[in-house]
């Protein structure tokens, strides 16, 4: 009999002098002192707010580091989401998990209730940190690790964001683990993509990328379709012992058909091939975009469609929606929150069908 799956409490305290300071100025990165029970246990914490167009939304996200005691459930740093612009609440869990299911490297997510000094503050998504513990948990060699925080993260040598040439090849990255050297390494990969020749493409890109962990990761950008996700919401991670790239996918709650203001989000929006140098390069080679092509018919007939995706669903649904009924920010759209269930089934759906018309492209 399997055990039922529990949503636990976190209780958070920050004293009230404080609060109004992190309030003062919610664009600040620098965190404030405060405490967190988790099933009576109580830690010592830094907090401070995350992400970039959430901050201004009144149910705010958080960044949670631990310090007394040091580390909770082999973490040294958790996020919580608050996925106000998801009228699902449920769509970057099932991005996390689908990814994960298809073979990439993926955090670990789980849903909890907030409360904040007594107060309720509804349904969390906790995001496991892509740092040095997630490798470490998973008994991954070491490695450095890059955020891609904007979009100059588009494995070029032009700026995606000023249009010329950039100044530094680091642009767009921020280093979670690692040293200069490591930096270096990324900086070499990038110029390599960019330079070497269409004739040599195939047999040196793979000294720097781990090309089969690339066509997974883009393969679930393209069936979730998360339009930002070529140049952003991922994170770089170097395995130290083959010395390859690969792509681990962070912030998925656009997608599913719906955009980052939970807008409508047509099937057809995004192409299959995706988006940034890297991409068009890799798929440029016949080798590689056969490759591409046999693993999206792969998922398309085991994984992303509506028999293996809709069991998945109603368990996250089931499990959230009585606390999606007392959450306080999203309670008065519980009528979409149900309505969210067949719409995702129908992207699924829709999406898949859009796909295989599509495969033609990869020949």
């Amino acid at each position: 009999m399997k055990t039922a799956i529990q949503i636990p409490e976190y209780k958070l305290f920050i004293h009230p002098a404080t609060i109004s300071e992190l309030r003062k100025d919610i664009w600040i990165d620098d965190p404030v002192a405060a405490k967190l029970t988790i099933y009576k246990k109580k830690y010592d914490i830094d907090l401070a707010y995350r992400g970039n167009h959430i901050r201004d939304l009144k149910k705010k996200s958080y960044r949670i580091s631990f310090y007394k005691p040091g580390m909770y459930r082999n973490a040294k740093e958790i996020h919580l989401n608050a996925e106000f612009k998801d009228p699902s609440l449920l769509r970057n869990k099932l991005s996390l998990d689908f990814f994960y299911d298809i073979g990439c490297l993926s955090p670990k997510s789980q849903f909890v209730l907030l409360k904040l000094n007594g107060k309720n503050e509804g349904l969390y998504l906790e995001l496991e940190s892509v740092d040095a513990y997630f490798l470490g948990n998973r008994q991954l060699p070491t490695g450095a690790i890059f955020y891609a925080v904007d979009g100059d993260a588009n494995f070029s040598l032009m700026s995606d964001l000023e249009e010329e040439v950039k100044t530094s090849l680091g642009l767009g990255y921020e280093m979670k683990n690692g040293t200069a050297q490591d930096k270096g390494h990324l900086e070499e990969m990038i110029i390599k993509v960019n330079t070497i020749s269409k004739e040599a493409f195939e047999d040196e890109i793979i000294k720097y990328i781990n090309v089969d962990k690339y066509l997974r990761w883009l393969a679930g950008v393209v069936c979730t379709q998360n339009f930002d996700g070529f140049v952003h919401n991922y994170a770089l991670y170097q395995n130290s012992d083959t010395g390859l790239f690969e792509v681990i996918p962070w912030d998925y709650d656009a997608t599913w058909g719906r955009d980052v203001n939970g807008e409508v989000m047509e099937e057809d929006y995004l192409r299959i091939e995706g988006f940034n140098t890297l991409t068009a390069r890799i798929l440029d080679v016949k080798k590689f975009r056969h490759q591409y092509k046999l693993l999206l018919e792969e998922i398309l007939d085991s994984k992303f469609n509506v028999a293996y995706m809709k069991p998945k669903i109603q368990q996250i649904h089931g499990l959230i929606r009585p606390f999606v009924e007392k959450d306080p920010y999203v309670k008065d759209g519980l009528d979409l929150f149900d309505k969210e269930l067949v719409y995702i089934l129908d992207f699924i759906e829709a999406r898949g069908k859009y796909i295989r018309t599509e495969l033609t492209n990869l020949t």
